[in-house]
């Protein structure tokens, strides 16, 4: 009897332990779901993403999001994706749910430069990084993002203003159309622009209005700078995004002006759309700007996940394209 209860109270003790190295074995799996930023995440889990869209506002900016959402699918990684519909308060509503719903990494192509830096610290102090994609920020302290992936919106106006001077001969009386005020690439595209027209003295911007990076605010932007008493004196559009200079051309047609011809137009973006135009005749040129960037943002995130570092601008190839080469490159278009 003495053997057989001393059996008993041995397995039970051992039951015991075997319990407390299962709970602590829990506890300690517990502990890796929730992983420091730029951790390692836990083998066999799902790198989650949380990425906040501008909107849909242009055809640059839906293939952007498709080059993002493929990728994210391609590398088995979880996207969680918030469209902003163009609002700022929509995107901040959406990376604080982003906060609370525990992601990994944060990623989004801000809609404005300022106003981030409340949300933008809130977001520190969950520990999660974040990546700038497309557009950049203006906080007075640039640890609370990581990097920003994109293109050098002030060289793009560079190269409009470039192709322009050399197509003009110098001269030129331009209307320009603006992206979405207070906007990264509203902002650079005209410092570029101007930068480079102020070494030219018979080259001045003489309407200059936003069309909010749409073809239809362009088209409405553009039918009222032709009624506007300049009208007529304008021999040149300088457009923020290819969509507007679209726009801007339906307009022109419809008030009898032959766009290409009557008035050389440059825009950015390089969307299919533009260079079905300039296969027409309608536009002259168009500078790229590569909204296929769903490659290099991932490239990122899995190197914070693996706990390397990651350079603070990251800056997209791009090139230039005239009315020559337009029925060319077209076959090879993605967007």
């Amino acid at each position: 009897m003495q053997r057989t209860t001393g059996w008993w109270t041995t397995g039970i003790l051992c039951l015991a332990m075997a319990a407390c190295g299962v709970l602590t074995a829990s506890c300690d799996q517990g502990g890796t779901d929730e992983q420091p930023a730029g951790g390692k995440a836990a083998a066999g889990k799902k790198v989650v993403v949380g990425f906040s869209q501008i909107g849909a506002e242009s055809a640059w900016r839906t293939a952007n999001t498709e080059s993002i959402k493929t990728e994210a699918a391609k590398r088995g990684i979880d996207l969680r994706f918030a469209d902003a519909q163009q609002k700022q308060e929509n995107q901040i509503k959406a990376l604080r749910s982003f906060i609370a719903q525990g992601v990994d990494v944060i990623a989004f192509s801000p809609v404005v430069e300022t106003g981030w830096e409340p949300v933008l610290r809130e977001i520190k102090k969950a520990n999660i990084p974040v990546v700038l994609s497309d557009r950049a920020v203006d906080v007075t302290d640039d640890s609370l993002y990581v990097t920003f992936i994109g293109s050098d919106f002030v060289e793009e106006g560079r190269r409009a203003a470039n192709w322009l001077v050399k197509a003009s001969g110098g001269k030129a009386l331009i209307a320009e159309l603006q992206g979405t005020p207070g906007s990264a690439p509203a902002i650079d595209r005209k410092k570029g622009f101007e930068e480079v027209i102020a070494a030219h003295p018979d080259m001045k911007i003489i309407k200059s209005q936003t069309g909010d990076f749409t073809r239809a605010k362009g088209k409405e932007v553009m039918e009222s700078f032709l009624k506007s008493p300049e009208g007529k004196q304008i021999t040149a559009l300088f457009a923020h995004n290819d969509d507007m200079a679209l726009g801007a051309i339906q307009a022109m047609e419809e008030a009898g002006v032959k766009p290409g011809k009557d008035m050389l137009i440059v825009s950015i973006d390089a969307v299919r759309g533009a260079f079905e135009a300039m296969v027409a005749g309608k536009l002259n040129c168009t500078v790229e700007c590569n909204p296929l960037i769903g490659p290099q943002l991932f490239d990122a995130v899995e190197a914070l996940m693996a706990g390397k570092s990651v350079a603070k601008r990251v800056v997209i190839n791009e090139s230039v394209y005239e009315q020559a080469q337009a029925a060319e490159v077209i076959k090879t278009r993605k967007y």
